[in-house]
């Protein structure tokens, strides 16, 4: 275990950009032999559009990369968090608690306010105003909604009291898990509701990602589908009824264009 911390704590940048072009570059091959959805749009283009947000995400995340070095460095220095204030416990047993708390802060519930305070909403759009939903989807993210979350990763690092390693780690499946949850797979019915229970699976995500009120706003979750369950907001629909998009943004010059995503956030709906 200790082997694993420390590979972690010290991850290389290319390994992390490894994890993250592996990701999509699996899924996006899996999405050719099971698709969901049939890929009768225009899979290159569509995916050239959320490559953008993806390198403006990887951009703001890598210029803020300080503040979660800062923030866990102080939490470790003066026994700040959560992990400190519980009992002693295994390594192993402190990571999945650790891991289960990044995730309720930096995701669950990041990703509610974003849906209930109205200027973070308009950034969300980007995000929901995309009807083809993919593995490509998973990074697509206004660069002012790629600051939000990034402030809310910090401050779950210091609620948590998160060693650096476990930040990384937890950036590692991050990444991994909302690529798998966005891609257009389709799993056995039977397999994805197992893994429902545990994580974050396609068909649960895909329900967020309908385009209308109620589904909109559930299934929050990013790794861990506990915090859904546990506070009421997990919801499921037949995966045949799935619309993606949002219903305020079907235009598709809103949300196929590069610019008119970019000024999404800021143009008022007539």
């Amino acid at each position: 275990m200790q082997s694993f911390t420390d590979y972690f704590a010290t991850i290389p940048s290319a390994h992390r950009a490894l994890i993250l072009a592996g990701g999509i570059a699996c899924f996006w091959a899996w999405e050719s032999v099971t698709p969901l959805f049939g890929t009768t749009y225009r899979k290159g283009a569509h995916a050239l559009v959320n490559v953008f947000f993806t390198v403006t995400t990887i951009v703001v995340n890598f210029g803020l990369a300080f503040l979660l070095l800062r923030a866990s460095e102080w939490a470790v220095a003066h026994d700040f968090g959560v992990l400190y204030w519980l009992p002693p416990r295994p390594l192993w047993l402190g990571a999945i608690v650790g891991l289960l708390l990044l995730d309720l802060v930096s995701a669950w519930l990041a990703h509610v306010v974003s849906h209930h305070v109205r200027p973070l909403w308009k950034l969300h759009l980007v995000h929901h105003s995309d009807t083809h939903v993919d593995t490509t989807t998973a990074n697509r993210h206004h660069p002012g909604e790629s600051v939000v979350r990034f402030t809310f990763t910090a401050l779950a690092v210091v609620v948590t009291g998160a060693p650096l390693w476990m930040v990384f780690l937890y950036q590692a499946l991050s990444v991994v898990l909302s690529q798998f949850n966005h891609a257009n797979i389709r799993l056995p019915a039977a397999l994805d509701r197992a893994l429902s229970w545990v994580i974050v699976s396609p068909d649960m995500h895909k329900v967020h990602h309908h385009y209308a009120l109620p589904h909109t706003d559930s299934n929050f979750g990013n790794i861990f589908s506990i915090w859904d369950r546990l506070f009421g907001t997990f919801r499921t629909i037949d995966r045949r009824e799935l619309v993606y998009g949002i219903d305020t943004h079907l235009d598709p010059r809103e949300h196929e264009s590069i610019p008119a995503l970019l000024t999404m956030p800021f143009r008022p709906r007539p």
